[in-house]
């Protein structure tokens, strides 16, 4: 066997057989919304040139099944029908999902296709397609996928996807001067934000949670006129992560009325406890990215209920 054993590289492989003028990927376990290939060629036909690839919307069949796969598909909601649809009308980088791309073939082989030792090779993807001059749109169709439901299993697969943000953040930031020069000011300031910002605080949420509890138990958050200053930062930090979680769950709320997922609106309360989840994954994902970078851990699908 070669390596590296990962998806983008099996993606090259099939791309060398592709004969048609559009490349979609889907994963075994997709159901993807009837008609959705005919709206994504209308938003080829409807766009620019440099139009290279339509992004469908992502959401889970099995939301209901537990606590996680709900919590997952609040998450998801958020994500695909909230924030990647203003990014994409803002005109700023979208990280791809890893199905439901449909792609202009020509562009695909233009640029190389996929980085085959990337273990999340559609972030990677959306960036370089960004920085070459190319366009993302998303279409209004949704593919039902299956949440993980199973907390190892669910730790295997996130901590693969924050150890391919950390490489494609560590890639794109080899030579930042290019990478700015590619992007421009505003562009750069979102790359930033959407890998080194979601991979901080992954990493950091925790102490900043142990942090504002011991300040509520010892009673110093309540104590802001503090002239060591120790208090007024306690409060501060306390603050913003207050504030992270009213806009994470305010994203998760919205994103669920828009994807017809009203009956978890109960579960946006454990949002904190859900991102702890996602804190163990990101330190084990940084982890690998020393140690196992380019292994491909694989997760384990057909549990849904």
């Amino acid at each position: 066997k070669s390596e590296p054993q990962t998806k983008p590289k099996a993606l090259n492989f099939a791309l060398c057989f592709a004969r048609g003028s559009y490349v979609t990927i889907f994963d075994a376990e997709d159901i993807p919304a009837p008609g959705q290939l005919r709206a994504a060629l209308e938003v080829f036909r409807d766009g620019p040139d440099n139009l290279a690839c339509v992004q469908a919307h992502l959401g889970f069949y099995n939301g209901r099944q537990n606590w996680l796969t709900r919590q997952f598909t609040l998450e998801y909601a958020g994500l695909f029908h909230v924030q990647l649809p203003i990014l994409s009308r803002l005109g700023l980088p979208i990280m791809l999902g890893g199905t439901s791309n449909h792609f202009r073939a020509d562009i695909l082989r233009k640029i190389g296709g996929w980085d085959p030792y990337n273990v999340t090779e559609d972030a990677d993807l959306g960036i370089r397609l960004e920085r070459l001059g190319y366009q993302c749109a998303i279409v209004d169709s949704c593919t039902g996928e299956e949440a993980n439901s199973r907390l190892g299993n669910w730790i295997r697969q996130r901590s693969r996807w924050l150890k391919g943000w950390m490489q494609t953040y560590a890639v794109h930031m080899r030579h930042p001067a290019a990478l700015f020069r590619d992007m421009g000011l505003r562009k750069f300031i979102a790359f930033q934000a959407m890998t080194a910002g979601m991979i901080i605080s992954a990493l950091t949420h925790p102490f900043f949670l142990a942090y504002l509890l011991h300040g509520l138990w010892s009673g110093q958050v309540l104590d802001v006129i503090d002239y060591t200053g120790g208090s007024t930062i306690l409060t501060l930090a306390g603050f913003n992560l207050v504030m992270g979680y009213v806009s994470a769950g305010l994203l998760a709320a919205r994103g669920s009325r828009r994807s017809k997922t009203e009956y978890l609106m109960a579960d946006v309360l454990f949002i904190p406890v859900y991102w702890l989840l996602i804190s163990l994954a990101s330190y084990k994902a940084l982890w690998q990215f020393f140690s196992r970078r380019f292994y491909w851990e694989k997760t384990e699908h057909g549990l849904g209920g």
